[in-house]
């Protein structure tokens, strides 16, 4: 029997909050609350009328909930009919109850209070005496954890327990906690120090044991966290038809230099890691992920933050293999991308996290999901040809309303339901923000008003209450940036890349002013698949090239781009693209052959000014080709 002795809450605490003091430390779900009128704000708002609803119907529709039916409801037969859709299927109900416990956190809703007191009492009729529950493994009648390399046993015990974790914060539910807390003492129990030395594999389970030792103090879960890292690196899964790479169990976890396998699987176990280290201190483990995040990002994401590069396995490919039209970038990668970054930000208060975070949320994730928020996006590639293909659900030409593997709308969902969370952190000398945003965000001794219109202009007011350090991060990208404090004092000019830092008394205002000028982007010569071509950006936000723009018999493979010519802005306030770039450039014309002779004096190319919008708007108008990376002329 767990007891403990938990102070009464007057915050809810968001989807990451270390025990142990870390460099920086996040602000309640609650205290966060991005303006409705802004970007992320009106995503959030989104999510909560129509993604979280759309994702509720669809895993009653798809029968991942029907399958907990079937399983509360067998007698001593066993479970009644056939068990439906892919083996993992629990962990979409799972993901859809996080987002609504994020959600009843951040807004107050209790719209789904009936459906989470049913699904409550089928999960406790499903679950085994001993606590197990898994409705793959119970329905089909297979021995628990005898096949952890495809079962993914662990990987739904982790979405449980978050979504328990959310629900407890959000709204503190205690029948999902204990459910969950059943599970995690059987893996105790089952997997811990005295039990088989077994690791998943789909790494997941590592994060969520940390998050329920924060929630309960319960230090076990700690440890059988601790034990599910050491163990991984030593090859005691199966190499199946992937190798022992694609599960990460190749090197040990502080061996390993290289982000490599399944996308998704190594963000997971990077982000589980980091937790680990967040609670244990041991700097070992630290180092380990700075060097593997050197990897992720510095050699194999794409511009839009997206990671993955091959299909066949969902996996990194080599160093700088980056082909814009074969990216992967599963939808799920980018926000494990998120997550691990946002767990570094914590850990080491280095800019360069939330940068990417920024860079991730903004373009390909928010690529990942129409405007309507029924309509997702599993892989997000840079370039989509003239006569695509887009059949097949694995790589459409438009967004579906949900996928056979749909563990990415229910992940979208969980994500937006938490996003203010990474807004800001706070500790006793200040307020830090993170991602730009216009809206309130409350710390400790101090909170912030921010008036912007980011991403789409560069003027960011922030006015605080109470007294303090405010340090507001100024992007990379931001050079010529300037900064005035109450009253117009300019301050010293801002440090791309780093952190504005202002002592503030109640009241004061400070203005940050970052340059919104469009800009071309080249990127490392070893990228060959876009050597010779530009990317656009204005501000974080990266722009393409979509058929939808240009005129009648002009294909979006014939443009070359005029690196010199000046790029102008087009506003359109109210629209999916506030801010339009018009480019210039050239028609290439098209040749009679697939190949011809080499040196051949080149045809006369026409003129064109053509219209770049941002990237995460694109295939809202239908299906048609784009290109973010544009041959330069």
């Amino acid at each position: 029997m767990h007891t403990q002795d938990a102070p009464p809450r007057t915050r809810i605490p968001g989807p990451a909050v270390p025990r142990r003091p870390a460099r920086l430390a996040p602000i309640p779900l609650d205290a966060a609350k991005p303006d409705p009128a802004s970007l992320l704000g009106g995503w959030q708002e989104l999510n909560a009328t129509a993604t979280i609803p759309h994702c509720v119907d669809n895993v009653e529709r798809t029968s991942a909930i029907e399958n907990f039916r079937r399983l509360a409801a067998a007698g001593e037969d066993g479970p009644q009919g056939t068990f439906k859709g892919p083996w993992f299927a629990d962990s979409d109900l799972y993901k859809t109850l996080e987002a609504i416990g994020w959600e009843a956190g951040r807004s107050g809703t209790g719209r789904w209070a009936d459906l989470l007191t049913e699904l409550a009492d089928l999960l406790e009729r499903a679950q085994a005496p001993d606590g197990y529950l898994n409705t793959y493994v119970q329905g089909t009648g297979r021995e628990p954890f005898t096949d952890l390399e495809w079962t993914h046993e662990l990987y739904c015990a982790g979405h449980l327990i978050q979504a328990a974790v959310a629900l407890h914060r959000g709204g503190g539910d205690e029948r999902f906690l204990a459910i969950a807390r059943r599970v995690a003492d059987l893996i105790v129990r089952e997997l811990g120090e005295d039990g088989r030395p077994l690791i998943d594999g789909h790494p997941e389970i590592e994060t969520a044991l940390v998050e329920l030792y924060r929630e309960t103090g319960e230090e076990s879960y700690l440890r059988a966290a601790e034990l599910q890292i050491e163990r991984r690196g030593h090859r005691s899964l199966g190499a199946g038809r992937f190798g022992s790479q694609y599960f990460q169990d190749h090197l040990p976890v502080r061996e390993a230099t290289e982000a490599i396998g399944h996308s998704v699987r190594q963000l997971y176990l990077a982000a589980g890691v980091t937790d680990v280290y967040l609670e244990n201190g041991d700097e070992t483990l630290l180092e380990a992920m700075e060097r593997l995040w050197d990897s992720a990002f510095g050699t194999k994401m794409y511009i839009t933050g997206g990671h993955g590069s091959r299909h066949r396995d969902e996996a990194y490919g080599d160093p700088y293999e980056l082909p814009p039209d074969r990216a992967y970038a599963e939808t799920c990668a980018s926000i494990a991308a998120l997550q691990w970054c946002w767990r570094m930000l914590l850990a080491t208060g280095k800019a360069r996290y939330a940068e990417e975070m920024e860079r991730a949320l903004l373009n390909a994730i928010a690529a990942s999901m129409d405007h309507t928020g029924t309509a997702f996006f599993y892989s997000n590639p840079l370039q989509l040809r003239t006569g695509h293909d887009g059949s097949h659900e694995d790589a459409p030409s438009e967004r579906l309303p949900w996928y056979n593997c749909a563990c990415c709308p229910p992940n979208l969902a969980r994500l937006l339901a938490s996003a203010g969370a990474y807004t800001a952190t706070s500790g006793p000398d200040g307020l830090q923000l993170h991602l730009l945003t216009a809206g309130t965000f409350t710390g400790r001794n101090m909170s912030a008003a921010v008036e912007t219109g980011y991403p789409w202009d560069g003027d960011v007011l922030v006015t605080v209450s109470g007294a303090g350090e405010l340090a507001v991060r100024v992007p990379s990208w931001a050079e010529g940036a300037t900064a005035t404090v109450t009253g117009g004092r300019v301050l010293a000019e801002p440090v791309p890349g780093d952190y504005l830092r202002v002592a503030c008394d109640d009241g004061a205002t400070v203005r940050l002013t970052l340059p919104m000028t469009p800009r071309l982007v080249r990127a490392d010569e070893r990228v060959d698949a876009v050597r010779g071509c530009a990317a656009v950006l204005r501000g974080p936000i990266v722009y393409c090239v979509e058929q939808a723009d240009l005129p009648e018999g002009v294909l979006v493979e014939q443009l070359r781009l005029d690196t010199a010519a000046p790029i102008t802005e087009e506003r359109t306030p109210g629209d999916l693209t506030p801010v339009r770039l018009r480019l210039s450039g050239t028609i290439q014309p098209l040749g009679t052959e697939l190949y011809g002779p080499y040196g051949q004096a080149p045809a006369a190319r026409t003129p064109i000014t053509f219209t770049a919008i941002p990237y995460h708007a694109w295939a809202n108008r239908g299906p048609g080709a784009m290109r973010v990376w544009i041959p330069t002329a």
